[in-house]
């Protein structure tokens, strides 16, 4: 579904990521790991159309180099970026309609009552405004709106960060069954729930892939990876 060849991205004269080779199948779920400032969030950036980029990128086996970010959302792939960026003055369930926007050409997805089985404690919270919410239930506001847009990738960057442990089970409680019917790119920090939830890992270090396996292989190399993601014993 996803091929990512010898993709680079500069910030100026700062390289943040070097030739980078991914491939994606149609279904289920990919990790991308790595340490702050591995270069994981410039590569989706760069998938999604949001940074200029070197190298070429084919989704679906179409290029899309050429495509601007709305134009590559309508295609089908989906960025929840970092940061959830909710609509502070709409409701929780305009949010969501939002997400509405990027299928023009109505490809069969996810429907409201879909989202909010997946996250019932947004159902509880439809008309609640956005700048009410807590971190946790703007990200869940946040996979919800990019699902209304009926991905066929859906690319998620840091979807636990700043949640509790509590929290953190239930997003990906949801993610484990989006990723039955719908494949996902996944930037995470935790790396046991990302191994745990993704069948296929990439290890990123200093803007290069490093290490790139099986979930299985990559949990069975626990000593190289903590070395990779900068952990100590």
């Amino acid at each position: 579904m996803l091929t990512v060849r010898n993709l680079s991205v500069y910030y100026g004269p700062v390289r943040g990521v070097e030739q980078v080779d991914l491939d994606l199948p149609d279904g289920g779920a990919v990790c991308l790991l790595g340490p702050n400032g591995a270069g994981k969030s410039s590569t989706l950036r760069a998938i999604s159309g949001l940074v200029p980029y070197r190298g070429r990128i084919e989704f679906d086996g179409q290029a899309l180099d050429r495509l601007t970010p709305d134009a590559i959302a309508r295609r089908g792939l989906i960025h929840v970026p970092e940061g959830r960026r909710v609509f502070p003055g709409l409701s929780v369930h305009e949010n969501l309609q939002v997400g509405m926007s990027a299928n023009v050409s109505g490809r069969p997805g996810h429907s409201m009552d879909d989202v909010y089985q997946l996250f019932p404690t947004l159902a509880r919270l439809r008309k609640r405004g956005g700048w009410a919410l807590s971190g946790g239930e703007q990200q869940m506001v946040a996979i919800g709106r990019g699902l209304m847009g009926a991905p066929r990738l859906l690319v998620l960057d840091e979807p636990s960060l700043g949640l509790s442990p509590l929290v953190t089970g239930e997003v990906f409680d949801a993610l484990r069954e989006i990723a039955r019917n719908l494949t996902i790119l996944i930037v995470e920090q935790n790396t046991a729930r990302a191994l745990a939830l993704c069948a296929f890992a990439y290890v990123m270090s200093g803007g290069r892939i490093v290490l790139s396996g099986t979930s299985a292989e990559i949990g069975e190399r626990e000593s190289l990876l903590k070395s990779f993601l900068g952990r100590k014993e």
